[in-house]
């Protein structure tokens, strides 16, 4: 008989987003993604951070203050990087599961490349004109979303 404790899908997945945000250096917000295809092989992973070759200790992380002192001008989203992180083909019908409801800028990005489905985590933002715009492309461009619904069942790693 097999055992039934196992984690389902969206936990497995919404877990690997959520560990690729640890790698995030950013102070205050941590955002990880995971794009899987229809049939459920990991496609790419991101985080939020500075692009390559933009030394994290040369850029500002500060949230407020002078759009150029600030990490907005420069930070790349988990989403984005997920997205040009993929080294495969298309990436049509996938499905992006991260820890944080999607930006317009990275809304923009997950219609062109073909995701087809959003499980995201955290909508905290959800009343700004960034995530009403978001919301406004993906049901016209008919990507689907919903909400992540934990067990609240606690995993840990000992590294």
């Amino acid at each position: 008989m097999k055992r039934e404790d196992y984690i389902s899908w969206d936990e497995y997945f919404m877990g690997i987003a959520k560990l690729s945000g640890m790698r995030s250096k950013d102070p205050s917000t941590q955002v990880g993604a995971c794009i899987v295809s229809e049939d459920n092989k990991i496609l790419s992973v991101g985080y939020n951070g500075f692009p390559t070759g933009c030394g994290d200790d040369e850029f500002p992380w500060e949230r407020e203050g002078n759009m150029l002192d600030t990490k907005y001008a420069y930070v790349t989203h988990s989403e984005l990087n997920a997205i040009l992180n993929y080294r495969g083909g298309s990436l049509a019908g996938a499905r992006l599961y991260v820890s944080l409801f999607p930006c317009n800028e990275c809304a923009k990005a997950i219609i062109q490349a073909g995701i087809r489905t959003i499980i995201y985590e955290c909508d905290k933002y959800a009343n700004t004109g960034s995530i009403i715009a978001s919301r406004k492309m993906l049901n016209a461009a008919g990507v689907e979303y919903y909400r992540y619904q934990s067990k609240g069942r606690r995993i840990e790693l000992e590294l």
